[in-house]
């Protein structure tokens, strides 16, 4: 840090350059995350001081916390859930797993709890599993990269604190038969988490209906993130738990504050997230939701008939807009695109191949060009 500090211009002229040296989000076809929208940023920085981990301070950010868990409560089918704002879907994984194993603990004391999860969840379980010290069991996956029951089944013990289900796995886009989880769960009395970052705001707004949310008596607790498809600014997640008991496991007591207790991971908690959120979610209704999703799968489908152009096939037929493409040495063609074109995809790792999200910044002129580089790296392969 300078003695003395530095000019406001040259600051500015400091931000600008480092800003240039970002990857615009039309290159990036590997992001779960998009532009946010635009009323999402104004209700941001109007909020930008508001604390929410001291909320008796900012009654008003506090009430549109209250009215986005009221909204999406509903979406998801369970009207009377209860949960709090989070970071995303990394904390809210970590804080339903952390009561999943305080009340299970509680009730059998256990002291050797294990998780079962598909092979396919985020790589934030590995986390829980060290920070939480639950053991993590991977169950395998069927033909079409959903969790295989069988398997799930094969891992439970009376040491089984719970399951997790995915609802728009983030390497394939892929949703586990949560129903059958839903009644696993109910018949061995143990929980069941859904991790539906990256879903949960697609799902509800697709043509065809999908079972995975409050409506399956099973689920215990919900992660949904709108800084993903809901359009929020980052960081914005959403942990939804069926009953009040759940989130009262996570207490802790705040005697220094405005009030008394806590049940979030952070202390610190962004109201700007808060009132980004409440702000898009009104803005776009049900209605926006639906045109955005709507368009996204449009551009999705369009992709596969340009790609077949080309002779490259999905290694499954989407469920929502995550490709994963079937190509000659994905690796080394990831690399050519990013260093010769400029273009940001990523890998699935079994099956292996190239995978894509076709989120709303993505544009049919895009897809058009980046079919067309994709085409002369495969050429030269």
């Amino acid at each position: 840090m300078n003695e003395k500090g530095l000019e406001r211009k040259e600051i500015i002229s400091i931000l600008n350059q480092s800003k240039s040296q970002d990857l615009k989000y039309d290159r990036v076809l590997s992001s779960m995350c998009t532009y946010p929208h635009e009323i999402a940023v104004q209700a941001h920085i109007q909020f930008i001081e508001s604390n929410m981990g001291d909320f008796g301070l900012f009654k008003g950010t506090y009430n549109l916390e209250k009215e986005v868990l009221s909204m999406l409560s509903h979406l998801l089918h369970h009207p009377d859930a209860a949960g709090y704002t989070t970071t995303g879907g990394t904390e809210s994984n970590i804080q339903a797993i952390r009561s999943m194993r305080n009340l299970f603990i509680q009730r059998s004391k256990c002291d050797k709890p294990n998780l079962v999860v598909p092979d396919s969840a985020h790589f934030s379980f590995d986390k829980v599993s060290d920070i939480l010290d639950v053991e993590l069991r991977k169950a395998s996956l069927d033909e079409n990269l959903r969790v295989s029951i069988d398997s799930v089944l094969s891992l439970i013990d009376e040491n089984t604190i719970g399951l997790v289900g995915i609802a728009g796995s983030t390497e394939f886009g892929q949703v586990d038969p949560i129903k059958k989880l839903s009644e696993i769960a109910r018949g061995k009395k143990i929980f069941l988490h859904v991790d539906a970052a990256f879903g949960g705001f697609v799902l509800p707004f697709l043509d065809e209906s999908c079972e995975f949310d409050f409506m399956l008596p099973g689920v215990t607790s919900i992660a949904i993130d709108p800084h993903k498809m809901g359009l929020s600014t980052i960081p914005s997640g959403v942990l939804l738990f069926r009953s009040p008991d759940y989130l009262k496991s996570l207490k802790a007591d705040t005697p220094y504050l405005t009030v008394s207790t806590q049940y979030t991971l952070t202390g610190t908690r962004s109201g700007a997230a808060v009132a980004a959120t409440y702000a898009v979610m009104k803005f776009m209704g049900k209605e926006g939701y639906r045109k955005t999703v709507s368009q996204c799968m449009q551009s999705t489908r369009y992709l596969l008939s340009r790609l077949t152009e080309i002779n490259v096939y999905p290694l499954i037929e989407p469920v929502m807009n995550v490709v994963a493409l079937e190509v000659p040495e994905p690796d080394l063609v990831r690399s050519r695109l990013a260093k010769e074109c400029n273009w940001q995809v990523s890998i699935t790792q079994n099956p292996h191949g190239l995978r894509l999200v076709i989120m709303p910044h993505v544009t049919i002129e895009m897809i058009d060009s980046f079919v067309q580089d994709l085409k002369q790296v495969l050429q030269t392969i």
